[in-house]
């Protein structure tokens, strides 16, 4: 079974910094492009950052200059580096992945949550 576990989210407080991780197990023939997405009360799923395999990368406006992806392939690990902590950045985030396990077709997975609260 192919899934994702990320770790990392927590409290913080404004201006400070966290990191996330997202892991992908399984038996995986490839990812394609791997991502983290956001989520508070009351709002739709948003998008925060996705990179490719080959390294393309695409941020949110609203943390553009302060969050950084990266992803490390032969690991199947992708990071979000989060700085300058916003209270608005408060929410669930929500690793993201196309996945293509071995013998089958590529499939969209997400991760099971983690909390973020940036609050003094």
């Amino acid at each position: 079974q192919v899934k994702l576990v990320e770790s990392g989210g927590g409290l913080v407080q404004p201006g400070g910094s966290l990191r996330l991780s997202c892991a992908a197990s399984g038996s995986i023939a490839g990812i394609y492009a791997m991502g983290w997405y956001r989520q508070d009360p009351g709002n739709q799923r948003e998008l925060v950052a996705t990179v490719t395999s080959g390294g393309t990368k695409n941020y949110a406006d609203s943390v553009k200059g302060r969050f950084t992806i990266s992803r490390v392939n032969a690991e199947n690990t992708v990071y979000l580096q989060m700085n300058s902590l916003k209270p608005e950045d408060t929410a669930v985030y929500y690793c993201n992945a196309n996945v293509r396990p071995r013998g089958r077709d590529y499939l969209e997975l997400w991760g099971q949550g983690t909390l973020v609260t940036v609050s003094s």
